[in-house]
């Protein structure tokens, strides 16, 4: 800025005038400019002016004067303040004289979630229904007995209302989380859509399209394909059906295998309906006119599934080969314990890609990504995996590399599934983290109404009700090194399951990685 060659002149009394020494300036050409400015104090609204003081003319003169923060706002009621100790919902639990079973917990907010559960899924189905679970959740929230497709659609966005469907092998899941103003219609719509599905022709055709789609897709998706690969290599029966049909079983399915499967299985024995954020009581009022009379079947014994191992190997055209190890583990959720400790043992492995977006919360201080990922730039992924069921589970590390190093990537992972079942490879420091990071995403998870109500749904069905949080993170506490390495032996005794998929022909046969684990 040029220099000028002026004077200043403030006039102590009043700062809205100024002279410049050697400038011809007239008073008349100076303005004085008065900024008002408003604050709200309590219900009133006060204008009051400010001189803006010496820098005045730096600002136009005038600022803006607002209330003392010092000063308490009047004429605002504050609420009491919440106890220091926040007391938490019991989750409770009503059987209707038909074995349908009722599972709520309430919670402060202006929203709830809905959730219908249902003891069902692709371990129920025959050689005649194949790919029927997959279907079932494409057909959620279609055409009932009461409401068209599209009237469910409008009374959903009418609410601002969000819907979803999940099917697994074991479990039928459905969710509507809306606002707590409009939970008895919620609850009505809800029970609808599973009590009275029609399986229009139309409709049926359209996602057995939609889901032939999917099956295509996933055939280029090595990570979900491999997974499927394992449990139809690993397992003989039930779990070892496919949860998404080949497409010649797929041809075979209409309306009436669906409504016949549907029948068989969504009795009033097998279902949950569990709520989060809702009154109990409230809750049963609305509930019991709409599901009293809906019918018992007679109860169904689990399907058996025996776990063999295996090897499965898919040829693709693809720069990057990918590889799966996997191994059992038994018992699944019914050895909670255990189920507890694999989920801290999958954390403490951790991995990730080449690349990663996160930091040191996120996984990079984990086995995989110090003792792997950034140690061999050839890798891509590498990470530790689970799928946990009822009765039984599987435990691995999933690895995509480059054909040219696919061999030893095979060989690392052995290594590293042969290093947590050692001891003395593992660290305090190790546990410690891993245990705090399961703890956290226990916690964060929890924090969401829909995980909550699925929470509390899944574990109805499975236990008959639900333990406390405090149980799973007692049970975290109490974790030392040796119950891993006694639990990591126990899962690497089990017959190794192999899937792979790209440039199969270099990765390692089966019986050679096998004899690594046989020989430890």
């Amino acid at each position: 800025m040029r220099a000028l060659n002026t004077e200043l002149i403030i006039y102590a009394k009043d700062h809205s005038m100024w002279a410049f020494k050697g400038a011809k300036l007239r008073e008349s050409a100076v303005r004085r400019v008065r900024h008002e400015s408003s604050y709200a104090t309590g219900n009133q609204c006060e204008r009051v002016s400010s001189k803006g003081g010496p820098l005045s003319w730096f600002r136009s003169s005038y600022t803006e004067r607002f209330p003392s923060l010092l000063q308490p706002i009047t004429d605002i009621t504050i609420p009491d303040c919440l106890p220091d100790r926040v007391e938490f919902h019991p989750t409770k639990i009503t059987t209707l004289p038909n074995g349908l079973r009722v599972a709520s917990e309430d919670s402060p907010g202006p929203a709830a979630c809905l959730g219908l559960f249902v003891d069902c899924g692709s371990i129920y189905e025959d050689e005649n229904s194949v790919g029927t679970t997959h279907l079932l959740e494409r057909m959620a929230f279609k055409t009932t007995k009461n409401r068209s497709h599209v009237h469910i659609v409008s009374e959903i966005e009418a609410f601002g209302g969000n819907v979803g469907a999940s099917a697994s092998r074991d479990t039928m899941g459905y969710s509507y989380d809306t606002l707590k103003t409009h939970l008895p219609e919620a609850v009505e719509l809800l029970i609808d859509c599973i009590r009275n599905p029609m399986f229009l022709k139309d409709e049926v055709k359209e996602q057995v399209a939609k889901v032939k789609q999917e099956v295509e897709e996933i055939s280029n998706d090595p990570q979900n394909f491999l997974l499927e690969s394992l449990h139809s290599t690993g397992y003989s029966g039930a779990l070892g059906n496919p949860l998404m049909a080949p497409k010649s079983a797929l041809d075979k399915i209409n309306g009436s295998i669906i409504e016949k499967f549907y029948y068989e299985n969504y009795t009033a024995d097998r279902i949950v309906l569990a709520a989060y954020g809702m009154d109990h009581e409230k809750l049963l009022k609305i509930v019991e006119p709409l599901l009293h009379d809906l019918q018992s079947g007679v109860r169904k014994e689990t399907p058996k599934s025996t776990y063999f191992g295996g090897d499965f190997r898919y040829k693709a055209n693809s720069e990057n080969t990918h590889v799966a190890l996997a191994f059992e583990v038994p018992g699944g959720w019914h050895e909670d314990k255990d189920a507890t400790a694999m989920t801290v043992l999958q954390t403490l492995m951790g991995g990730g890609g080449s690349f990663s977006a996160g930091g040191p919360g996120k996984g990079m201080h984990s086995r995989l990504y110090l003792r792997v990922l950034n140690k061999h730039h050839q890798v891509q992924s590498f990470s530790a995996f689970s799928s946990v069921y009822n009765d039984s589970g599987l435990f691995g590390i999933h690895l995509a590399t480059g054909s040219d190093f696919v061999e030893k990537a095979v060989h690392v992972a052995a290594d590293e599934l042969l290093a947590i079942a050692t001891p003395g490879q593992v660290t305090e420091r190790e546990l410690l983290r891993a245990k705090n990071s399961t703890k956290s995403a226990v916690l964060i998870n929890l924090e969401s109404r829909v995980i909550n109500a699925e929470d509390i749904g899944r574990q109805v069905l499975t236990y008959g009700y639900r333990k406390p949080v405090q149980y799973f993170l007692q049970c975290l506490e109490e974790l030392t090194i040796d119950d891993l390495v006694v639990l990591a032996q126990k899962i690497l005794s089990s017959p190794l399951t192999m899937s792979s998929w790209g440039d199969v022909d270099r990765v390692p046969d089966y019986d050679t990685v096998s004899q690594r684990f046989r020989n430890a």
